[in-house]
């Protein structure tokens, strides 16, 4: 992309307001420069602290400071030009200085004034905005920060007579992650990184991702989930992990001939795995996990909800690559739940399956649901995903890994436990109530001032009722829906 050509494109289609969101000020000032200087056009800068002055001049306009005088000059000057307005987005309420903006507009056949407002986020009333061309400035693609990763490398290498040190892998990882920020802000990582211990680690990898993901402005109905798992803290599932294997690499880099994989949808018993499963993709895939809560999309106001999922979206693909776990999905998107919020869930579905169908980059999706019954057919039919997993109540194979893995993650050895005794003792028990029968039984053993022993934990099984036991009906219901419907992860 030639930002250069491209806004010089935009300028001289006589487009009388042009905005740009950005925190890179300088990087606009420099492009508008050159493009005055080869238009032979004035370029005028403004901010409240320094008023509005020619750029490259010292002395600014007097009586220019305030935002309302500033305007009344351009609008009342007869130089043609550009004008520069950096931060004017707190005033663009006021009504004197929308009405000033719209009469210079307005005037651009008299006199070719073109205001180029530039802020980190412009919100315009619709009347200027129908007035408006928005211009993004390019972000480097991955060759462009390889190159300027390189640059920060061979230049502290030159300056303390040492190679920087660390894997490939790491180094493909950060290059990977800064795609999608600004140059300024990618250098500032990378030197951060190296300077740091003089490598480049899994721990710059996840500062990085931490600083975009703040840098996006996320709030909590994204959130960035630094501690994901691998799949061998997954219990069977055996069919969903060949699955994904065989896709990570369409996924995680360009593959000829294979299309990159957009996402999946598990559904499945409460406890039997499916948060796990998710945060084990983007573990395994190493790329970064984003949570949507879907419950807290919602919003009193009208119109905020929808904006909610798109700015989640918009920073979910500013992420990409990443997995996208939108947990509990029917909680938001339920079919049944229009009466109440007066036809918000399916604006909400509406927006969520264009995005689906229309996105670009590299977000796979990973929806987990419970209640199968409420989400809308529109986005469960074949096609919106890649596939639909049933995650079943773990079989005695499985049960038996769940016991090792959270008996490892305690330090004990599973070999002291016998291990399928408790497999089929637990019969019918989740994943996760086989995880609270070990917390439990270690309650138990300290209060009797003994250590954790098969004996604890198969007392507190006996003494549990599990979900499968409680909420049959229900549970032997969401098989059945499954059973032709959706493919088994386990098998």
């Amino acid at each position: 992309m030639n930002d250069q050509h491209d806004l010089t494109v935009i300028l001289r289609s006589r487009f009388p307001i042009v905005a740009i969101e950005t925190h890179e000020e300088a990087r606009v000032i420099g492009l508008l420069e050159r493009i005055c200087n080869l238009e032979e056009q004035a370029l005028f800068v403004w901010t409240v602290t320094d008023g509005l002055s020619r750029h490259g001049r010292s002395d600014s306009i007097p009586l220019t400071f305030e935002p309302v005088q500033a305007l009344r000059h351009i609008y009342k000057t007869s130089q043609n030009g550009i004008y520069t307005l950096l931060d004017l987005h707190p005033f663009l309420d006021d009504p004197i200085n929308q009405r000033l903006i719209k009469s210079i507009a307005n005037d651009y056949q008299r006199t070719a004034r073109t205001l180029v407002l530039v802020s980190h986020r412009i919100e315009l009333p619709s009347d200027i905005s129908r007035l408006t061309a928005r211009f993004s400035l390019s972000m480097p693609d991955a060759d462009g920060m390889r190159k300027l990763a390189q640059e920060e490398i061979d230049a502290w290498s030159r300056r303390e007579g040492t190679r920087v040190k660390g894997s490939r892998e790491a180094g493909n990882q950060l290059v990977q992650h800064l795609v999608g920020m600004s140059a300024a802000d990618a250098r500032r990582l990378v030197r951060h990184a190296i300077h740091d211990d003089g490598a480049i680690t899994s721990g710059d990898i996840a500062r990085v991702l931490k600083f975009k993901h703040e840098a996006l402005g996320a709030d909590s109905v994204l959130t960035l989930e630094l501690e994901t798992a691998g799949f061998s803290e997954v219990a069977g599932q055996s069919r969903l992990k060949q699955w994904l294997a065989q896709r990570k690499a369409a996924f995680v880099s360009e593959v000829q001939g294979l299309e990159p994989p957009r996402g999946i949808m598990l559904l499945g018993v409460q406890g039997a795995g499916k948060s796990l499963a998710a945060k084990a993709v983007a573990g395994s895939w190493g790329v970064p996990l984003m949570r949507l809560d879907c419950a807290s999309l919602y919003e009193k106001w009208i119109g905020e909800t929808e904006r909610n999922l798109r700015e989640a979206l918009r920073a979910a693909e500013a992420m990409a690559p990443c997995v996208l776990w939108m947990d509990e999905i029917e909680k938001g998107l339920s079919a049944d739940s229009d009466g109440e919020s007066g036809g918000t869930s399916r604006r909400l579905l509406g927006t969520l399956l264009t995005w689906m169908a229309e996105r670009k980059s590299r977000v796979f999706l990973v929806a987990t649901a419970n209640d199968i019954q409420s989400l809308p057919p529109e986005l469960i039919r074949k096609g919106r995903m890649d596939e639909i997993f049933f995650v079943d109540l773990p079989d005695a194979e499985a049960r038996a890994g769940v016991f090792r893995i959270h008996l490892r993650k305690r330090d004990f050895d599973p070999a002291s436990f016998d291990i399928v005794t408790l497999a089929t003792a637990s019969e019918g028990f989740s994943g996760a109530e086989i995880e609270q029968s070990i917390v439990a039984a270690l309650y138990e053993a300290h209060a009797r001032g003994s250590r954790l022993s098969g004996e604890f934990i198969a007392e507190e099984l006996s003494r549990t009722r599990p979900l499968s036991v409680v909420a049959r009906e229900r549970i032997q219901a969401l098989r059945e829906w499954a059973r032709h419907r959706a493919v088994m992860a386990d098998g």
